[in-house]
């Protein structure tokens, strides 16, 4: 069976046995694996194994791996850490974006679909996310990886009659994560799952999806955000993936507050 080498983060891992691993690996050029690193953390008599001793959760390295889409489970042959993310242990919040977007990655991606705009992305989220600008650059990379897998929702025309939504202060809009987007006040009787939106977030979403891109494709120009902006936003999508894929975020929990109305709080102004 062939081996080729590729650039990976480690989105999941589970101790298989006392020396071995079995991770979900994203690869750059490859997309996601799932493979066993048989002896990931038996140490020979010159010390360090070819593991470098085990895999974590959001290690950077350079993998060589069995590749053949039709089985399973590859076999990975070697790892060489390339970054641990150490300064993500500094920050508890940092930490669980961060985990967060792996699994966000791991369940909206298909297994060997290669994304390396959205592998490049991930990589420079989980550096920027030990900074104080943490909230936007977790939420500029979830509409990436949204609208990237097509998740995506509807932000700007009403998800059940397809009429376009305004987004002023005054509008009154709502969100519903069965019909996949916005709800206008026309339609928002018949849609059982509707929740109000504040039109000033939409406002907000549609004017980050707008903004222009580096070299490496990450946003420029984010706005500052706070909290009480994002927790909305990010468990309105959180919603919207439970409900597409028919199953819990483990880590939503972690991340968003248990229960967040999808409007700016009073004060708050979003431009």
């Amino acid at each position: 069976m062939p081996l080729v080498s590729d650039r990976c983060i480690c989105l999941r891992r589970t101790e298989y046995s006392e020396t071995s691993q079995i991770v979900t690996l994203f690869a750059r050029t490859h997309g996601i694996i799932r493979a066993i690193a048989k002896g990931a953390h038996r140490r020979t008599k010159a010390g360090a194994s070819k593991f470098d001793g085990g895999i974590d959760l959001l290690d950077n390295g350079d993998a060589v791996f069995t590749h053949d889409p039709g089985r399973d489970l590859a076999t990975l042959t070697e790892w060489t850490l390339r970054e641990g993310h150490l300064g993500l242990r500094s920050t508890l919040r940092g930490m669980y974006l961060a985990l967060y977007a792996g699994e966000l990655v791991g369940r909206l991606v298909e297994e060997h679909d290669p994304h390396p705009d959205l592998f490049d992305r991930l990589e420079a989220t989980l550096a920027e996310l030990t900074t104080a600008r943490r909230e936007e650059t977790f939420l500029a990379f979830e509409l990436d990886l949204l609208r990237e897998t097509g998740y995506l929702a509807e932000l700007s025309a009403c998800a059940s009659c397809g009429h376009a939504v305004a987004v002023d202060r005054e509008s009154q809009l709502y969100f519903s994560a069965s019909k996949g987007g916005v709800v206008c006040r026309n339609c928002e009787s018949v849609v059982h799952d509707r929740a109000p939106f504040d039109p000033r977030l939409a406002r907000l979403l549609q004017s980050i999806l707008r903004l222009p891109r580096g070299a490496n494709g990450s946003t420029q120009r984010l706005p500052q955000l706070t909290r009480h902006q994002t927790d909305p936003l990010n468990r309105l999508f959180a919603d919207q993936i439970e409900h597409t894929l028919g199953r819990r975020l483990q880590l939503a929990p972690y991340v968003l507050p248990r229960a967040a109305p999808a409007t700016a709080p009073p004060g708050v102004r979003v431009r």
